[in-house]
C-alpha cells in the first residue's frame, strides 16, 4: 500500500500530466537550434574546445577532484589565480566562483538578508532569486516588471537593510532592465542593488553592468557561464568584504566540496576567447536584426538574443511547435499555467552560428501561423 506521501505526490504528477505540462528529461535534439542558451556558439566552437583540451593535456591534474571544501583542501592555486583574473577583467575588488547561477543567487540573499531586512525583486525574477528570498528571514516584496514607480513605492516602505535584486535581461520576455534608473533609485533610498547578468555576459562583452560602469556601484553582480560561454558555473563580483563575508557565513559555500581545477581553467580560457573574438557578438547582433526585420510582432527588445512571440492559446502553440519539429527546428514553448492564459509564447534564442537559411526557415514558419 502506498504511503500518504506517495499518494499525494503521484496525484500531483497525474494532475500535471493531465494538464499537459509534466516535465520529463529528454535527450538533446538534432536540428536547427533556436532553443539553447549557447548564444555565441562556444559549446560547439572547435577552436575554443581545443584550447581547453590542450590545457588538460598540458596539466592532467586539472581533471582531479578538489578533495574537500575550499576552506580545507579544495582551494588550489588555479582557483585563486582565476578568481583574481576575473576580478581584474571586471575591474572589481573580488570574485568568488560558484557551481551555478542558481547557487550564487540563492546564496547571496540567504546569507546577507537577515530578519528585519527587506528584499525587493522584479515580479519576473528567476526562480533562483525567489528561492533565495524563501531561504532568508527578511521581508520579501515584488515590484511590477521594470516599473520604476512601483519599485520606488516598495523602497519607501522598506525596513532594515534593503536589497533590490534584478536581472539585466529577463529570459521570459527578452527585455532589459533600466539599470541606470534602478541604480539611481537604490542610491536615493540607500538600498543595495544586486544584478544577475546570466543572459548578458558574453552577449554584450563583460555584461551590461560593466558597460554602464556600475560594477563598483552595485552591491554585487552575478555572472554565469552556462550560456554565452558554453561552460557552467557562476561568479559573484563585489567588494572584498562581500567575498570575505560569503566565505565566513555562506553555508552553501562552506559546506560544499570545491570544484575541479578544470572548471576554473575553462573559465579563464573562455574569457580570453570571448574578448579576442568580438566578431561573435557582432554576428549574433546581425542575426537578431535579420530575424526581427521579418517578424512583425515580438515582445522582446531589439538587441536581445531572446525573442518572444505570443500565441493565442496552448493548442495553437503546441501545433506550431509540432510543425517546427517536423522541419527539424528546435524551439522552446512556454504554455499556461507557467504563464497566464493568453500569454502563451514561443521563446526563441538567436545564436551567432544560426545561418541566414536557418532564420529564413523559422520566419517562414511564423508567417504561416500569422496567415492562419
Amino acid at each position: 500500500m502506498d504511503s500518504p506521501l506517495a499518494i499525494r505526490s503521484l496525484a500531483e504528477l497525474t494532475t500535471r500530466r493531465e494538464q499537459g505540462n509534466l516535465r520529463q528529461l529528454k535527450q538533446r535534439k538534432e536540428g536547427i537550434d533556436f532553443y539553447s542558451n549557447d548564444y555565441l556558439g562556444l559549446a560547439r566552437n572547435e577552436a575554443f574546445l581545443q584550447q581547453i583540451q590542450q590545457a588538460v593535456l598540458a596539466e592532467s591534474n586539472l581533471l582531479s577532484g578538489a578533495t574537500g571544501s575550499r576552506l580545507i583542501s579544495g582551494n588550489s592555486p588555479c582557483f585563486v589565480a582565476v578568481e583574481h583574473q576575473l576580478a581584474q577583467h571586471h575591474q572589481v575588488e573580488s570574485a568568488l566562483l560558484f557551481p551555478s547561477g542558481y547557487n550564487a543567487n540563492a546564496t547571496l540573499l540567504s546569507t546577507f538578508a537577515k530578519k528585519g531586512d527587506t528584499i525587493i525583486v522584479d515580479e519576473l525574477s528567476h526562480r533562483s532569486i525567489i528561492d533565495g528570498c524563501r531561504l532568508s528571514f527578511a521581508d520579501k516584496r515584488r515590484f511590477k516588471h521594470n516599473n520604476l514607480a512601483d519599485l520606488e513605492k516598495k523602497l519607501q516602505i522598506g525596513k532594515g537593510n534593503v536589497f533590490v535584486y534584478v536581472e539585466s535581461l529577463y529570459s521570459m520576455d527578452g527585455d532589459f532592465a533600466p539599470l541606470q534608473e534602478i541604480w539611481a533609485l537604490t542610491q536615493q533610498y540607500k538600498a543595495h542593488l544586486i544584478v544577475d547578468e546570466a543572459h548578458t555576459f558574453g552577449v554584450f562583452g563583460l555584461g551590461l553592468v560593466h558597460r554602464a560602469n556600475l560594477q563598483n556601484k552595485v552591491f554585487a553582480t552575478v555572472v554565469t557561464y552556462g550560456k554565452a560561454m558554453g561552460q557552467h558555473g557562476a561568479c559573484v563580483l563585489a567588494k572584498q568584504w562581500v567575498k570575505d563575508y560569503l566565505i565566513n557565513f555562506s553555508s552553501s559555500f562552506i559546506y560544499s566540496t570545491g570544484l575541479p581545477d578544470l572548471f576554473a581553467k575553462s573559465l579563464a580560457i573562455g574569457y580570453e576567447f570571448i574578448l579576442k573574438n568580438k566578431d561573435l557578438q557582432q554576428t549574433l547582433q546581425h542575426n537578431i536584426t535579420l530575424f526581427r526585420s521579418s517578424v512583425q510582432s515580438t515582445l522582446s527588445d531589439a538587441s536581445s538574443p531572446i525573442q518572444v512571440v505570443l500565441f493565442n492559446d496552448n493548442q495553437q502553440l503546441k501545433t506550431f511547435v509540432s510543425q517546427l519539429e517536423q522541419q527539424g527546428i528546435n524551439a522552446f514553448a512556454v504554455m499556461s499555467p507557467t504563464v497566464a492564459q493568453g500569454q502563451e509564447r514561443i521563446r526563441l534564442c538567436i545564436h551567432s552560428f544560426n545561418t541566414p537559411s536557418d532564420i529564413e526557415q523559422l520566419v517562414c514558419a511564423l508567417q504561416q501561423v500569422n496567415k492562419k
